[in-house]
């Protein structure tokens, strides 16, 4: 019989000793300290361990948009769930079909990697792929037209709509509690950016006993969240062909943009020394995290989320083979980020940072500058 195991929103999760679901073993992650060699001792940062749940951060918000969905009416008992993923968000929907009884379809693409489509299927979810990217909005918006095509074939099936349902952002209270309890406050956020979810949403919880908090958003090179122009990119987890509607603009302070050889060598440096690692994101976050720690002022408690773990990337990025034929085992890049004054001042092809973050789509740009800075 499907479960509903989990505690109100807002309330730290605390394991239980044994549990009788799964869904249980969602939340109350640990967070590692990190330092050498992303920062100098004692002056690093304090990542949040996603991975350690059943299938990574995004089983969070799986969970919680399904629950609400069922909360209102908008999903019945046993009727099926379809919705884009690349993977993570499928094996969190995975998890809550199990958990309240529906079938779950799963809409990605090509760049699935085998050992998650396997697991999805394991765990009895159907994957569907589409065959090729959108002229303009990539591989994000052809599998969204693939799932409005499924939506309008199959009689009462939900789609959460991870990019635009405000229960995605709503999910990581949560987490953000934890992070309170775990570190007593945090001064720097660092999450990476790709439906925009757990960043506005841990941020959001933050900065109500910590008004003063900086966000800074990690973003994949090739990615068109903050304004640069959509582009191929081999990293899957962040960054996107379109603009979801869930990314808080205003509560960024900063934005970073990584490239997949960055990555590649963060990971593989944090599994080297740490015996802890993740795939792309994990990489991205950490590399900035680093840097955030080295030149923000002593003491300053950074936190950085860390969305899954290695294992879905053993073909990819733990794959000497793989990493060669796409010419990312190179010499170690610069250890400081290239600077632009605008988010769309050039393209960038390696990491960047730039200060100044606008909604690209904004119809007023000072509009939304005076909204940043807190001017209605």
């Amino acid at each position: 019989m499907p479960l509903s195991p989990l505690a109100p929103l807002g309330t730290p999760a605390i394991r239980p000793p044994a549990v009788r679901h799964s869904a249980q073993l969602v939340g109350g992650t640990p967070v590692l300290w990190v330092d050498e060699p992303f920062a100098p001792p004692g002056r690093g940062f304090h990542a949040k361990l996603e991975g350690a749940n059943p299938g990574g951060l995004k089983d969070r918000p799986a969970l919680h948009m399904v629950r609400e969905a069922r909360r209102r009416g908008d999903l019945a008992p046993g009727a099926p769930i379809v919705e884009s993923s690349s993977g993570t968000l499928g094996l969190g929907l995975a998890l809550a079909g199990l958990t309240y009884g529906h079938p779950v379809t799963v809409v990605t693409d090509p760049g699935l990697e085998p050992p998650v489509a396997r697991l999805l299927a394991a765990l009895g979810a159907r994957v569907v792929r589409v065959a090729a990217p959108h002229p303009e909005g990539g591989w994000q918006q052809a599998r969204r037209e693939r799932v409005a095509e499924l939506l309008a074939r199959t009689p009462g099936a939900y789609c959460p709509d991870q990019y635009r349902n405000p229960d995605n952002a709503a999910a990581y209270r949560p987490l953000a509690a934890e992070l309170i309890a775990q570190l007593g406050r945090v001064d720097v956020l660092v999450a990476a950016v790709g439906t925009g979810g757990h960043s506005a949403g841990v941020s959001a919880v933050l900065r109500e006993s910590r008004p003063g908090l900086t966000l800074i958003g990690v973003d994949a090179v090739g990615s068109a969240i903050f304004g640069q122009p959509a582009g191929p990119r081999l990293m899957r987890g962040l960054g996107s062909s379109i603009h979801p509607g869930n990314v808080d603009y205003a509560a960024f302070a900063e934005v970073h943009w990584v490239g997949p050889a960055e990555a590649v060598r963060a990971c593989r440096l944090l599994a080297r020394r740490y015996g802890v690692s993740g795939g792309w994101s994990v990489g991205a976050v950490a590399l900035v995290a680093g840097w955030a720690a080295r030149i923000h002022p002593a003491g300053t408690r950074i936190a950085a989320v860390f969305p899954d773990g290695p294992h879905r990337y053993l073909q990819t990025v733990y794959d000497d083979d793989w990493c060669r034929e796409h010419g990312l085992l190179g010499p170690a890049p610069p250890p400081e980020p290239d600077e632009i004054a605008e988010p769309d001042a050039r393209v960038v092809t390696r990491w960047t940072r730039c200060s100044r973050v606008r909604d690209p789509l904004a119809r007023d740009p000072l509009a939304h500058d005076l909204a940043k800075a807190g001017v209605r």
